[in-house]
């Protein structure tokens, strides 16, 4: 997480509402050789004291909870490079605004018989967000979906603290976070995440 706390203010509830809304995250462990990482959907319960993905078993990750593990998984979302041209301010320098949900906690290995409730509950919760009848796993030839599950484990996370970073030129005077936004909004450099990120700046900017 950034340490200048302006860029930390954000409630719980909306560093919760944009990882639910994000719902993909980078999960990492540290393994007997160094960190582990693995990328992986995730669905948080009702009061975000738990989180379930599913890895595969021979994924490192997986392989490693023989026992319990301390475990981060960091939520990121839209990103981009800041011309400092766009504050119209003397002195300033380029940066990259951002924003980040890290959610620490205990990740341990769920009993297999749990992976389809697992499985089901994390499709079902994209599935309702889609302009269309939701699948549901019942839809698969009888068999399949078992001999697929065959190579899954699911995994439980004890949540133990939820973090946020919303880096998105608070730490400027309006004037030049207005001017950043209409930077942003007119930039298209390939690779960038600009107008999502102008967005999220506005929303920022405007209390919302």
């Amino acid at each position: 997480m950034h340490p200048n706390p302006t860029f930390r203010r954000e409630a719980r509830a909306r560093n919760l509402a944009f990882a639910r809304s994000r719902a993909f995250g980078q999960l990492t462990i540290c393994g007997h050789k160094g960190p582990l990482a693995a990328h992986v959907p995730f669905l948080l319960n009702a009061d975000a004291s738990e989180g379930e993905v599913h890895l595969m078993r021979s994924n490192p990750v997986a392989r490693a909870l023989s026992t319990p593990q301390a475990a981060l998984l960091s939520v990121s979302g839209p990103d981009g490079y800041i011309s400092p041209d766009w504050y119209e301010m003397p002195d300033q320098v380029p940066t990259w605004n951002y924003v980040a949900v890290h959610i620490r906690g205990t990740l341990e290995r769920m009993a297999g018989a749990e992976l389809r409730d697992v499985l089901d509950r994390l499709s079902a919760s994209i599935e309702e967000r889609l302009p269309k009848t939701p699948w549901h796993s019942s839809k698969m030839t009888p068999g399949v979906m078992e001999r697929m599950m065959r190579s899954l484990v699911p995994c439980r996370l004890q949540v133990m603290e939820i973090d946020g970073t919303w880096k998105l030129s608070q730490n400027k005077p309006d004037a030049a976070r207005l001017g950043a936004v209409s930077g942003v909004s007119e930039a298209s450099a390939p690779g960038q995440e600009h107008a999502a990120l102008a967005d999220l700046m506005r929303a920022v900017l405007s209390g919302s």
